[in-house]
């Protein structure tokens, strides 16, 4: 069914809740599993205008993605990892058509109302832009 799933993680602990959910059906479809974080800090968001240099945030987002694509590449998952800048659903959108993915899935915080208006909602604008089919797990805590 799927062959490629798209996994935007974000460096905290909800990053287990999805890789929790998606580890059976990647197995069950023998899909390969695409990491990707990004990267929100200020260097990050201005990367590519003013042509800087990855932060420490950023190399040490990059380790991380990469030691949990070795996790996963331990259990027999065919794992890659990608750092990407600037706006996250634009970005998780691009890399999902970019890497021919044919799902998403990502873990929510399950914000509402004013709090969606205040944090934002990378969920909510990313499937309002991407084709891809979005699989959405609300992480524990969320309201």
């Amino acid at each position: 069914m799927f062959h490629r799933i798209l996994i935007p993680v974000e460096h905290t602990a909800t990053d287990d809740v999805i890789l929790h959910y998606i580890r059976p059906v990647a197995k069950q479809c023998g899909a390969a599993l695409v990491l990707i974080h990004v990267a929100d800090g200020w260097a990050a968001r201005n990367i590519r205008p003013l042509a800087l240099r990855e932060s420490e945030e950023m190399k040490g987002d990059r380790a991380y993605i990469e030691r949990l694509a070795g996790v996963l590449r331990a259990e027999g998952f065919e794992a890659e990892a990608l750092l990407a800048a600037g706006d996250p659903a634009d970005e998780i959108a691009q890399a999902a058509e970019r890497e021919r993915c044919d799902l998403i899935a990502m873990a929510t915080h399950g914000h509402r109302g004013l709090e969606d208006v205040v944090r934002g909602s990378v969920a909510n604008k990313l499937r309002h832009i991407t084709k891809v089919p979005v699989l959405m797990v609300r992480a524990p805590g969320g309201k």
